[in-house]
């Protein structure tokens, strides 16, 4: 292992634990450069922090879904919620200690190029992208229901054909959020999108308002364990602490390195209140009759709604296009038609349409949620980190407890990853 000196210059701690706290404040989109000619993305999709990262952070609407989590696993699942950010932490001090291996490696895919080579970076960079496509469904689905809660009962006449107030919304803000996508310079989204915490804040504090002050109350028992949704539970929480791919690019410019384990603690301790936190409201409000974000639920007309699902819906406008335009440079790269701008924009609308397709075939947001929370997520956060760690360090490798539990985090994420899957998508047949 390379000794890794702090630099003299760089990120302070406090400023690292913030950018820690706005990646886990909603559900993971991240993005990092996948390889050396990646890298000129950051001249499109701007990093956080003022440029001196190069990955970026999707917030949303993590917070959202996980009242709906612990209707679907009851109050014990909770344990399971803390657990799962324990391990989560634990990873990322794992992808630290990767990323000392060697000086070169700056980002999520470089720990997987120097893990397994070539194959291991392409592996890491098609789950970063794929799950990078699924949050623009969710962005598309959620402006859909939460449109539909703000105007109930409408619907609209296009050409002839009547279009549910749900699928015509959904069209609407894939129009409205179209122009975004064609932007070569995403400056002013990328620094609005850096509003996660508060964003997150306004609807706890919106949600708690409706309960308190707007008589819904806090009278709901809930159940004590339901066995049948503990898959889907998991995967949404998995979904909540998937910021692994920005780790590395929030730890490279630290000014002291050696506190990035405070940091990822920091992290993870303000995340899980504020997760519990609106995980039990949520709950003691709604019971089982919560839906798949928690807004859906809130009472029509009051202020405290209004908040809530104003501030979800300002989300998706100016988050959709960071998230596409990183695969739209990808698939340009590949093409070689970085420079034609007519076939940018082609590439770009043909990737709106495609998103909002499989918004209107599965409309569905808890699942589409809980299955990249299982299929991506849990591979992400609990799998790929170890692997790589062991596979990096194979020569020093001797068995310990450490070990141990690190095998017990492969098997555990294996087994969300094949179960919650498995749960999301028998979940979306019986839905279609």
């Amino acid at each position: 292992m390379e000794c890794d000196l702090p630099p003299k210059t760089g990120t302070s701690f406090w400023r690292t634990s913030f950018h820690g706290v706005n990646a886990l404040s909603g559900p993971m989109l991240s993005f990092s450069a996948t390889s050396s000619q990646d890298l000129h993305l950051l001249d499109v999709v701007c990093s956080m922090c003022s440029g001196y990262t190069k990955g970026l952070r999707f917030a949303g609407f993590g917070i959202l879904s996980i009242p709906y989590a612990v209707s679907q696993g009851g109050w014990l699942s909770m344990i399971l919620l803390l657990t799962i950010a324990v391990v989560c932490c634990y990873t990322g001090i794992l992808l630290q200690r990767c990323m000392d291996s060697n000086s070169l490696v700056k980002t999520y895919p470089d720990i997987g190029e120097i893990a397994f080579g070539h194959k291991g970076r392409i592996l890491v960079s098609v789950f970063l992208y794929l799950e990078l496509y699924l949050v623009a469904t969710e962005f598309l689905i959620l402006e859909g229901d939460n449109m539909e809660k703000l105007f109930p009962r409408k619907s609209f006449v296009i050409a002839g054909l009547k279009i549910g107030g749900k699928q015509a919304f959904t069209l609407l803000g894939a129009l409205v959020i179209l122009p975004t996508t064609w932007l070569r310079s995403l400056d002013l989204l990328s620094y609005v999108s850096l509003g996660g915490v508060l964003a997150s804040l306004v609807v706890v504090a919106s949600v708690l308002w409706a309960g308190a002050v707007d008589g819904v109350g806090f009278h709901e028992r809930g159940v004590l364990l339901n066995w049948t949704g503990i898959p889907t539970a998991v995967s949404l929480y998995a979904f909540c602490y998937s910021g692994h791919a920005v780790f590395p690019t929030i730890y490279v410019p630290m000014k002291d390195r050696r506190m990035f384990p405070m940091v990822l603690f920091i992290t993870f301790t303000l995340c899980t209140l504020n997760y519990s936190l609106m995980a039990t409201i949520g709950y003691l409000m709604y019971g089982e009759n919560l839906k798949s974000q928690i807004t859906l639920n809130l009472q029509a007309g009051k202020l405290s709604s209004k908040i809530a699902i104003c501030t979800t819906l300002i989300t998706p406008f100016v988050k959709y296009a960071l998230l596409v335009t990183p695969i739209a440079c990808a698939i340009e790269d590949w093409l070689h038609v970085s420079k034609h701008r007519l076939i940018s924009l082609v590439i770009r609308t043909g990737i709106v349409i495609t998103t909002v397709a499989v918004a209107l075939s599965v409309p569905f947001f808890g699942y589409i949620v809980a299955l990249t929370g299982s299929f991506l997520s849990s591979t992400a956060t609990m799998v790929l980190p170890c692997v790589c760690y062991l596979k990096i360090f194979k020569n020093s490798r001797k068995w310990s407890h450490e070990l141990l539990c690190i095998v017990a985090i492969i098997v555990a994420g294996s087994v969300v990853a094949v179960t919650g899957t498995y749960a999301s998508l028998k979940q979306i047949i019986q839905h279609l």
